[in-house]
């Protein structure tokens, strides 16, 4: 549990909001939690403020086999060259 500790207290130090009773939901998941929170610390580092880009969307990204790094990498471009998502 040390090393999801660390990984709340990135998010809460970031803005990211993402609560410890997830980071330990993620592990019975099996979810990387790693990056479910650096991606959510991408998005809210670059400006994206979208009320959608939850950690539980993320997370649901990842167990469907997305590669949530790439999504968010793209989001982050797509606002970067001015395109509204719809």
């Amino acid at each position: 549990f040390y090393r999801y500790f660390w990984l709340w207290i990135q998010s809460v130090m970031t803005g990211a909001r993402v609560g410890i009773f997830d980071l330990i939901g993620m592990l019975f998941r099996r979810v990387d939690a790693r990056t479910i929170v650096r991606s959510k610390i991408m998005a809210v580092q670059a400006g994206i403020q979208d009320e959608d880009l939850t950690s539980k969307a993320l997370e649901a990204h990842y167990l469907a086999g997305g590669r949530v790094g790439r999504v968010v990498s793209a989001l982050i471009s797509a606002q970067k060259a001015g395109i509204k998502p719809q």
